[in-house]
């Protein structure tokens, strides 16, 4: 059972990417990711008034087994609709995922052994060979440029330093 969700076109691109079928393009996430739990918590039932499915990715319904231990457990054919809401904060984790991923990603190639001392990587490379590895065209590679510059400024902020007048 699966159903679509509106998220931004980047991520739609990632997600496929990542985690979806080459065919189809249907998103299965992993069981053990916190997205999982995430779609499975945020599911409700589907209004009477929405009854087409559309948006940018098309995702499979977490469907958890049945125990006893934990009692009630959701059906994806009767909780199969997710809000304007949750997709927002669909939007916003994946989000998350994705940025950590290319900043590991830029950290690892940047720093890689593997690589000969005088073969030289540029960043636009790196960022070039994330965008392969995912498929992803909706982002421009100046986009995760400026992301990552703006990532690395925060965490390797420099302080100025302070002055101090000559007394006389």
């Amino acid at each position: 059972m699966t159903t679509k969700i509106t998220i931004d076109k980047h991520l739609a691109e990632y997600c496929i990417g990542k985690w979806g079928d080459g065919e189809t393009k249907i998103v299965s996430f992993p069981t053990n990711t916190d997205l999982y739990i995430t779609i499975y918590d945020l599911l409700i039932k589907r209004p009477i008034d929405c009854q087409t499915d559309n948006g940018t990715l098309e995702i499979k319904l977490p469907v958890r087994r049945a125990n006893d231990d934990y009692g009630f457990r959701k059906n994806p054919e009767i909780y199969n609709y997710l809000s304007k809401r949750s997709c927002r904060t669909l939007n916003k984790r994946i989000g998350k995922i994705m940025w950590g991923d290319f900043h590991g990603f830029m950290v690892n190639q940047r720093h890689s052994i593997s690589r000969p001392k005088n073969e030289k990587l540029y960043n636009i490379d790196i960022v070039h060979m994330f965008r392969c590895k995912y498929m992803i065209e909706a982002i421009s590679e100046d986009a995760f440029l400026k992301n990552y510059y703006r990532w690395d400024n925060v965490l390797n902020k420099k302080e100025k330093r302070p002055y101090t007048k000559k007394k006389k």
